[in-house]
């Protein structure tokens, strides 16, 4: 009755979760989890051993004093505390290898269904909400699971223990006894539904607070620089505030839960009391029978009494289950179809044809847009900023997927090739370039894993980084910092410029690979991006004068639109065209210097 009760209303509290999908993740580790779920049976039996060893001490020795206290009754009771004891740290301690275990697996699952996502996802989260939904819900749903599943597997067999001893000595007031406890589940019928949207919240704040974090931490110089310190503590309050107030909610809405029990377990303690007095003054049961009935009863309902200081902690588990399950459960937007093929060279041209596309519904930011591109040609984008320059670039790995139109290379839609084999044939060296912490090696191998320390050389030499390297007392081995903060802004450039060059991709992509440096450090990176462009088909978005001049297509877009294309003296020839007008407001300078 007492597994059947608990049983229902452990159903009602959750919905439903499909607990096959963790088998796979707790299998390589079965009979550890068993042995640990089993060793909580004769943890949780034992409790009935003191209960049941009152009966003859109170009948034979403190009522009747027809015997002496037999001696084996306090040296059997600290024996079997002892054996409870080491099998419940036996219990523990597997618990937390297999957890630990079935935690990090589930964690490898969740970081490998991450790096599946596209670049758009991670565009409409935050660093902190990444962090609770990718890692921390892993800890949360795998540790708690399993102290609460030996919590339960213990609480059950010394709950079936203990109400066997009530029946062994009155039936009459183990159905009370029961009837009561059955009573007791009731206030958590419906407390899933009062808690949920709080619980909610307070993963969103928990986020919160780590993204605060993180932004401190990689936006210190801008903090620093316009003394936003003030302003970063009021946010950080805020956030606080936030938290402190959704944990008053919880309390609100679940700290009545233990009191309640507490009186309706204490009505069933009276009503045993009562009527056990009726029960022995009519000799239907001894003294040593109530005894041992009461000191059952008071185990069993103790652990009961204080379940609802528990009861988050079961709920927060169960939840945080559902968001993992629901995270793997999403599929990303941008992923292989079926029968791709696999992309190996360009052989003939690229061409993107009546491309539209928007990262927000309604918002286009390419409009029909129509190039074309034959190998071996370099294709420069110029505009106005915000006009679609990156975002055209951005599409050829499929960084973000079109809405209408297609990009071909050789006459097959990218969406045909598959994912690995197109980015594998592209090399993109961005404004603003992602460095791994580390060394300057790991980062330029980053580009080909298994590269040869001919071709690592090659990549330093024609990246124009043998002279900074050769400065340096450990060379390529010298690290970097994370995010390479320990390197300039043109060494960062030409260390991602080496990892393009030692890629040897045949599509090369340059986004403004150098506007951010100044002059000295510019002619080095242009000097190194001059080398990796050699034999390749190139996409270029370039403020320096003889990178646009020499590219044999310069195509200017404005508000997603193709304006102009044409080489340089051809889009010169335009009267009163936009690329001259451009041209001559921002490249008349650098023309003078050049000649």
């Amino acid at each position: 009755m007492i597994l059947t009760n608990f049983t229902d209303k452990f159903k009602n509290t959750q919905t439903y979760i499909n607990y096959s999908r963790i088998l796979p993740y707790v299998r390589p580790y079965w009979f550890r989890a068993l042995m640990a779920v089993l060793i909580c049976i004769p943890i949780g039996s034992l409790d009935a051993v003191i209960a049941l060893s009152l009966k003859p001490y109170m009948d034979l020795v403190m009522v009747e004093k027809t015997v002496q206290s037999p001696w084996y009754i306090p040296f059997g009771i600290v024996a079997f505390t002892i054996i409870q004891g080491l099998l419940n740290y036996l219990a523990t301690y597997l618990n937390t290898w297999v957890g630990g275990k079935i935690t990090n697996d589930l964690k490898m699952t969740l970081y490998k269904k991450m790096l599946t996502f596209e670049t758009g996802y991670f565009d409409k989260k935050k660093s902190g909400e990444i962090v609770m939904r990718f890692n921390n819900d892993a800890d949360t749903a795998c540790n708690g699971l399993l102290e609460n599943l030996k919590t339960f597997t213990s609480r059950l067999f010394s709950s079936i223990s203990l109400v066997a001893v009530l029946f062994y000595n009155s039936w009459q007031l183990a159905i009370i006894a029961t009837i009561v406890l059955g009573g007791a589940f009731l206030p958590l019928a419906n407390i899933r539904k009062r808690i949920k949207t709080v619980m909610d919240k307070s993963v969103n704040a928990g986020s919160a607070v780590i993204t605060a974090y993180n932004e401190s931490f990689a936006g210190n110089k801008t903090i620093i620089s316009y003394n936003l310190a003030s302003r970063q503590e009021n946010k950080f309050k805020d956030i606080l505030s936030n938290i402190f107030s959704l944990k008053i909610k919880m309390v609100q809405r679940t700290s009545w839960l233990s009191p309640m029990m507490h009186v309706i377990v204490s009505v069933g303690i009276g009503l045993a009391i009562g009527y056990g007095s009726h029960l022995i003054l009519t000799n239907q049961i001894t003294s040593g029978n109530f005894v041992s009935f009461i000191t059952a009863l008071i185990m069993l309902y103790t652990p009961i009494k204080n379940l609802g200081n528990n009861f988050n902690a079961v709920q927060m588990s169960f939840m945080a289950i559902e968001r993992v399950f629901g995270v793997l459960d999403l599929k990303p937007k941008i992923r292989d179809r079926e029968n791709v093929k696999e992309f190996q060279n360009i052989n003939n041209e690229i061409t993107f044809e009546n491309v539209s596309f928007e990262y927000i519904k309604n918002r286009p930011v390419l409009k029909n847009l129509n190039l074309h591109i034959k190998k071996g040609e370099t294709l420069a984008l110029v505009g106005n900023s915000g006009g679609g320059k990156s975002t055209i670039v951005s599409l050829l790995p499929r960084f973000y997927d079109i809405q209408k139109g297609e990009i071909k290379i050789d006459g097959i839609n990218i969406k045909d090739y598959s994912l690995k084999s197109l980015r594998d044939n592209i090399s993109v060296v961005f404004q603003d370039n992602f460095l791994f912490s580390g060394t300057i090696r790991e980062n330029i191998l980053l580009g080909k894993m298994n590269a040869t320390k001919e071709e690592l050389n090659s990549a330093v030499q024609s990246a124009c980084l043998s002279e900074f390297i050769n400065s340096l007392e450990k060379g390529l081995d010298t690290q970097i910092g994370e995010r390479g903060v320990l390197l300039s802004g043109g060494q960062k450039q030409r260390v991602a410029i080496a990892r393009a060059f030692i890629k040897n991709a045949p599509i090369v992509i340059l986004d403004e690979a150098t506007s951010a440096l100044d002059n000295k450090s510019e002619a080095i990176v242009q000097k190194a991006i001059d080398n990796l462009m050699q034999d390749k088909t190139v996409f270029v978005i370039a403020h320096r004068l003889s990178t646009v001049r020499n590219a044999n297509k310069i195509a200017l877009i404005n508000e997603g639109k193709l304006v102009e294309i044409g080489n340089h003296d051809e889009l010169m020839s335009i009267e009163n065209g936009q690329y001259k007008t451009l041209y001559e407001m921002q490249f008349k300078k650098q023309e003078v210097k050049i000649v």
